[in-house]
């Protein structure tokens, strides 16, 4: 199969990258190689001879007929999206125009070309989401967002999701076009951009610096392994029902506290401080506006209808990526210059 994948040097669309030349497939990655974007994460399957690279953005529609023209893809795995939510509350505009309008394009795009192949059956344009798209859930850990789960986006970012969302459903029932959905929740491993809560902690933990943790920690998130997210979004692109959205999810619940001490407590043991626990770094900062209380997936239909279940506990997904960021220092390094890094984001002044 050949896949087109969007955002394919992204921390998550580089895992389905890795994962589809390793098994053999055909991949286009396109990309336009934005702030959060890392070449390096993909470098190790630059040299296969199943791999291209395409530097084009998804708000350049010309552009993207060309790729699909020249290329010819089997199914579209579309990841590029603007990602972080406290971005999106300094600066919203982005989010719109490139999870909205660039998600119009693609459909548009895919569209043109998958008519103009005359509708070949086995075409997949497969979007992949999020579970903040459904808002913000109760302590109560029996109540969990199915795929049935009515949408109430908070932030810019989510928002900007679920109207994508509407989209490609949209051209779906309209057009007829054969797409596939998936929902996941809280990613995490290897080749994380330093601005999301886990390598923020592991970075700040190395340098001495304090582990900022939003009002008292107590936001409770579903972590997933971003190598098994990848692996979901493979089986999801290959046999999932067409219309169908699938909702995938780590099950693993923790608070976003819990998920601190354990960094900690796994950075002691594989670097230990001179004085102390990294623990004693914690600190409580001003919350962000708008903060979702609790996220959690029940990831049934994806475990009944294709039998995918996550491989990793949040622990052990957890030392695997702290020894990661140990041993690839040079890979992160250069990234705390990039804008935005290491600056408190999102205040909503």
């Amino acid at each position: 199969m050949k896949l087109l994948v969007t955002g394919g040097a992204g921390f998550i669309g580089s895992a389905v990258v890795r994962l589809a030349i390793g098994r053999g497939h055909a991949v286009v990655n396109l990309d336009a190689l934005t702030y959060a974007a890392c070449l390096e994460n993909v470098a190790s399957v630059a040299e296969s001879p199943n791999y291209v690279f395409e530097r084009a953005d998804i708000r350049d529609r010309a552009a993207l007929d060309r790729v699909f023209a020249e290329h010819r893809p089997d199914a579209v795995m579309h990841l590029a999206a603007e990602s972080h939510v406290d971005r999106s509350i300094d600066g919203p505009g982005d989010f719109i125009e490139t999870n909205i309008t660039g998600t119009y394009n693609m459909l548009e795009a895919a569209r043109a070309y998958w008519t103009r192949e005359g509708k070949p059956e086995g075409f997949r344009f497969h979007h992949i989401s999020t579970d903040e798209v459904f808002g913000s859930l109760p302590a109560d850990p029996a109540i969990k967002f199915t795929e049935e789960t009515p949408y109430d986006p908070r932030s810019p970012y989510s928002a900007s999701k679920a109207s994508s969302d509407h989209l490609v459903r949209a051209w779906h029932e309209t057009y007829g076009l054969p797409v596939v959905m998936t929902n996941c929740s809280n990613n995490y491993g290897p080749f994380h951009f330093p601005e999301k809560l886990i390598p923020v902690v592991i970075l700040n933990a190395l340098a001495g610096k304090p582990l900022p943790i939003y009002g008292k920690g107590e936001n409770i998130r579903d972590w997933l392994y971003v190598e098994d997210h990848a692996d979901a979004l493979l089986l999801v692109v290959e046999k999932g029902a067409l219309g169908r959205s699938y909702n995938i999810g780590g099950e693993n619940e923790r608070t976003n506290l819990d998920l601190v001490k354990t960094l900690c407590a796994i950075l002691d043991e594989k670097r230990p401080r001179s004085e102390g626990s990294y623990a004693d770094l914690i600190t409580f900062v001003t919350d962000r506006p708008g903060h979702d209380a609790r996220y959690a997936i029940d990831p049934s239909r994806i475990r009944t209808e294709l039998g995918w279940r996550p491989s990793v506990t949040v622990e052990e997904g957890l030392e695997r990526t702290v020894q990661w960021y140990l041993d690839n220092e040079a890979w992160w390094r250069p990234l705390l210059d990039r804008q935005g890094v290491g600056v408190r984001l999102g205040k909503g002044a």
